[in-house]
């Protein structure tokens, strides 16, 4: 009993089913089917069986997709409504700025997808082809691929456990036709939990090049990023570095700073230094982003003269954080 108590407390979190009991051991383990905790479980007879270890047949149709694409970066925080999804649009427009570069954007927020109508393209629908699903394009070099086109209404809540968001995941990686792609940005949900493990599962032998994490200054958001980082590294995912969003707010008529979400405990750079991670910069706050989501439209194209444009840009030119980028600036 002891030992399959110390199995069930340490277990792969990629072996582990979506709609697993809490101590779940983990698929891959000896244990599957056969620990306490896994009495009552749905899955309990599969995993005893040994045929939740079989390979999921549709890594080698996702492992073919991703083979064309260059890099794969993932926009992660613990948090919700730190501004992964903004980040994630500004760093896509970032990408397409350079017209020799092919860039996909897929959004995993599935039952919260933004990142339509940040980019102006809410209204629009996924069509099939021989070839696979097409992309939305936001313009020649940026595709994007959303369950919000797939909704009958922007009202439609998305009410789905995580076999089905697994499966739709699993559907974006293998089945779109993203082309040849210099980088393809997948923005997710807070938290590590279903759609987390799918992206890493499905994409475990593909790689993923690195992880940008969002947070803002205040502890409670903090808090929740430290464990996001935690989960970066117990998947193995590369951190790419920190970005702190709503750093300050800067006036536009007196140009004084206000500190709106006060860093009581060092904001994102302390944290950055505490875990070990790069911190990328912070990008203070700017009433035009918000405005410049609602209506789908660029905002380091709209206000690049903002202070917060060229603290996204500074963020995203570094060459050695996000090589193969030439002149993101106009």
């Amino acid at each position: 009993m002891i030992a399959i108590q110390q199995a069930v407390s340490t277990p792969d979190p990629l072996s582990v089913p979506a709609n697993a009991p809490e101590h779940c051991p983990g698929t891959e383990s000896e244990f599957a089917g056969k620990a306490d905790a896994c009495a009552g479980c749905a899955n309990q007879e599969t995993c005893a069986s040994g045929a939740a270890r079989e390979p999921d047949p549709a890594l080698p149709f996702v492992r073919e997709r991703m083979s064309t694409v260059k890099r794969k970066i993932l926009v992660l925080s613990g948090k919700g409504g730190v501004g992964k999804s903004t980040f994630t649009a500004q760093l896509g427009w970032a990408f397409a700025a350079d017209e020799t570069l092919q860039t996909g954007i897929m959004d995993v927020d599935i039952c919260g997808p933004s990142i339509p109508t940040i980019l102006g393209i809410a209204s629009e629908q996924v069509h099939a082809s021989s070839s696979g699903w097409s992309p939305v394009y936001v313009q020649d070099n940026l595709g994007v691929m959303s369950v919000g086109f797939m909704l009958p209404s922007s009202k439609d809540a998305v009410m789905w456990r995580g076999p089905k968001k697994n499966g739709l995941i699993s559907q974006f990686l293998k089945d779109v036709d993203w082309g040849e792609l210099d980088y393809l940005v997948i923005d997710t949900p807070p938290g590590t939990s279903d759609e987390h493990l799918s992206v890493v599962t499905y994409l475990k032998e593909s790689g993923i090049d690195g992880a940008v994490v969002i947070t803002t200054p205040q502890e409670v958001a903090l808090q929740d990023v430290r464990r996001e980082i935690d989960f970066c590294r117990k998947v193995g995912i590369p951190v790419i570095g920190l970005v702190e969003n709503m750093s300050g707010f800067v006036c536009p008529n007196c140009k004084n700073e206000s500190q709106i979400f006060k860093p009581s405990t060092g904001g994102g750079r302390r944290l950055a230094q505490d875990t070990s991670v790069d911190f990328l910069g912070s990008v203070p706050l700017d009433p035009r982003i918000g405005k410049s989501a609602d209506y789908g439209v660029s905002f380091l194209d709209e206000y690049p003269e903002s202070p917060a444009s060229i603290a996204y840009l500074d963020i995203i030119d570094s060459k050695s954080h996000f090589p193969c980028i030439e002149g993101t600036r106009g």
